[in-house]
């Protein structure tokens, strides 16, 4: 274990497809409808969005960081598993992805620069 770990982590982990021609449309609508929420959210310690293209296809993954599974469930509902679709996702996205993944931050060695 790092030392560097300030406490408990679990980071929830959501990926999604979308067409490489709207990735900057949707990366700003999913700022502003999801990443906004999340951080507004009590118990949640960050989120990152990551996005690569590749050929016609933008694949983006969004890891929201929160200090236990209960704080997500006060997010996300005792169902913590199922995703919760933003409301124009089926008008963005290449497939509608029904589950998200959690795991146990065990190392945190980020420098955030």
């Amino acid at each position: 274990m790092s030392a560097s770990r300030r406490k408990p982590a679990v980071a929830r982990i959501w990926e999604g497809r979308t067409r490489a021609a709207i990735a900057d449309t949707y990366a700003a609508y999913l700022f502003e409808e999801g990443v906004k929420k999340i951080r507004a959210t009590k118990g949640n310690l960050g989120v990152q969005v990551l996005r690569r293209v590749r050929d016609d296809v933008a694949e983006f993954m969004t890891i929201s960081y929160w200090g236990s599974r209960d704080e997500i469930r006060a997010y996300a509902g005792a169902d913590i598993e199922k995703t919760h679709h933003l409301p124009k996702d089926a008008e963005y996205l290449l497939e509608l992805p029904p589950h998200v993944k959690h795991f146990d931050v065990l190392v945190d060695e980020w420098s955030g620069q």
